[in-house]
């Protein structure tokens, strides 16, 4: 059977202890998200602090991750790089531990041509047979992928997917024209937790999210919901999740979303390196939304 990208994946925290990775804390994580019903689970992605992961800690969370996710939730490992030689090696290990899929970010700093970032995905997509999701999110890579090259991309055997975080609710609503509607198995989800629901009443099919870290069972329900056309019950969820969708980016992810789950008493710790802690101004406005949503233990 085909693999669909839909639902909830969660784009994990990477948890520290003193500095080093705790791979029980991430374990406790991960088992929480599966009982809590998301359909997939992401590390090493953004919001796992990546690219301060040194290549053995990569392969010890792959494997980690696919031996509690296996038969139980879709296993996505982020595996982009700024070279396309590195992140076909990524991916090639990815795949030979267990990844379901890989989420690909547009090439950062080197600021591609369409061209190039075709030719990028292409040649990942020829190297390593395994399903792979587009990472558009201009504002870490300084280079939005434009709908004419997504229709590209979409042509490519193993592009299923795209997370859609460029922000621009017309783009996205082009893409899920344009793109989704026109190539079957294609799917679009959200790169961005306030941008859920706007996207799936378009027509798009989940999320890949930073919040359900912290709350999995209220995004699972609200995208639940929009799935089934309920956007009465949806919205209300939303525009309950608002503050804490806009608190999750008051600073650069994962600093918030880490500081929130240490306030709940799960595994997160501090980033590395150079991101550093919350400012206490906005760990005390983080604290009171958690308040208010019932969530601090």
């Amino acid at each position: 059977m085909t693999l669909r990208i839909e639902g909830v994946i969660t784009a994990l925290v990477t948890p520290f202890v003193k500095g080093q990775v705790d791979y029980e804390g991430l374990a406790q994580n991960i088992a929480f998200q599966i009982a809590e019903g998301v359909s997939g689970i992401l590390p090493l992605g953004t919001t796992g602090e990546t690219p301060t992961l040194s290549e053995q800690e990569r392969a010890k969370i792959i494997q980690l991750a696919a031996e509690q996710a296996r038969g139980k939730a879709l296993l996505m490992v982020g595996t982009g790089s700024n070279c396309t030689a590195r992140t076909i090696h990524n991916t090639k290990l990815a795949k030979d531990l267990g990844a379901d899929a890989a989420l690909i970010v547009t090439p950062y700093y080197n600021k591609p041509t369409p061209e190039g970032i075709f030719r990028h995905y292409e040649a990942i997509s020829e190297a390593v047979d395994l399903p792979i999701v587009v990472y558009n999110i201009a504002g870490r890579t300084g280079v939005n992928i434009e709908t004419t090259t997504m229709k590209r991309l979409s042509s490519l055997p193993n592009i299923i997917a795209v997370k859609e975080a460029s922000g621009n609710i017309n783009q996205i609503g082009d893409v899920i024209h344009e793109v989704q509607n026109k190539h079957g198995n294609f799917t679009v989800v959200s790169g961005d937790d306030a941008m859920t629901l706007p996207l799936m009443a378009l027509g798009g099919h989940g999320v890949i999210s930073v919040v359900s870290n912290l709350t999995p069972r209220h995004i699972v329900a609200m995208v639940k919901a929009a799935a089934k056309g309920d956007y009465a019950r949806a919205r209300l969820m939303h525009f309950e999740l608002l503050p804490l969708f806009k608190g999750a980016f008051i600073e650069t992810n994962p600093i918030p979303i880490k500081a929130a789950m240490q306030m709940c008493g799960m595994p997160a710790g501090t980033c590395r390196l150079p991101l550093c802690e919350l400012q206490p101004a906005h760990k005390e406005q983080l604290r009171k939304i958690l308040e208010e949503l019932g969530l601090l233990k």
